[in-house]
């Protein structure tokens, strides 16, 4: 039995489909099971990392987990479920971190998963963490500018990012819950190359046969668009714009071969991306 946590988010639940399609028995925890869309054979449970019973409960038979937390500061959450998983008897870990992770320079999201990857790594058990960069399907956040027929927020200038597919990201973690091969090691997953976002855009107006046009932003116009069109606070919208002028200055352009080793195949491209999700952008 495998428990997936995030089930029901854009890596978790194709984690849970890649695995109930490979004849794996799942369990799917989330917050709101009425609410969950899962395969046919895929057991649902409500789990909340405040309610350490729902763990426990949630946990019963599991051999294998898949630590996927909401986006933001650590707050114990992958501890909590690493002391249940043990308990409970689990032999694998799998965690989705993020790239970066730990890296001072790229401000304080690098350090939301520092405390989460030590809980697994001294853990005791076989875990895997996995770092992906940033994700293709980040670009749907431009639909309501595109829909509106103005140009896409650029926040990161030239700086370029070695953007992955998620279908990607979920796979890997499939293998790694799946097989033994991947225990103790930290994958650091990228597409097979670094691409800026005026450069997203040029594919994605290729794919959709209409233009995609960019508006460059400097860090002020970023803080204001961060808190008036995103509602960021300011602490939280500064903490960002760190992160952005990491980006933008190069840091992220960051092009590996994890991906590929896992896989056997090479990375997605943004552009097949793009070509498979031409239907979320309006175009069939």
């Amino acid at each position: 039995m495998i428990l997936v946590t995030g089930a029901t988010g854009t890596i978790g639940s194709d984690v849970v489909r890649q695995l109930a399609g490979r004849g794996a028995k799942v369990r799917a925890l989330t917050r709101d099971p009425a609410k969950a869309r899962v395969p046919a054979g895929v057991e649902v449970v409500r789990g909340d990392y405040g309610d350490p019973a729902s763990l426990d409960a949630a946990l019963s038979g599991a051999t294998a987990v898949f630590l996927l937390r909401p986006p933001g500061p650590d707050e114990g959450q992958d501890a909590a479920l690493v002391g249940a998983a043990r308990t409970a008897g689990v032999e694998r870990l799998v965690k989705l971190s993020a790239i970066g992770t730990g890296d001072p320079d790229s401000g304080p999201s690098a350090q939301w998963h520092v405390a989460g990857e030590r809980a697994v790594r001294d853990s005791g058990l076989a875990w895997t963490v996995l770092r992906p960069s940033s994700f293709a399907s980040n670009t749907l956040t431009w639909l309501p500018a595109l829909r509106a027929g103005e140009p896409v927020p650029n926040m990161t200038g030239d700086g370029a990012s070695g953007v992955i597919d998620p279908r990607d990201i979920a796979e890997v973690a499939v293998r790694a819950l799946l097989d033994a091969g991947h225990a103790a090691r930290t994958y650091t997953l990228t597409g097979p190359e670094a691409i800026t976002v005026p450069g997203q855009a040029a594919v994605l107006a290729e794919v959709l046969g209409r233009p995609v046009p960019t508006r460059n932003l400097s860090p002020d116009q970023t803080r204001d668009f961060l808190r008036t069109a995103w509602g960021m606070d300011g602490i939280r919208a500064e903490g960002v714009l760190t992160g952005l002028a990491f980006v933008r200055a190069g840091g992220n352009a960051v092009v590996t071969e994890d991906t590929q080793e896992v896989l056997g195949r090479p990375a997605r491209t943004f552009r097949e991306w793009a070509e498979d999700h031409r239907g979320a952008f309006g175009m069939s």
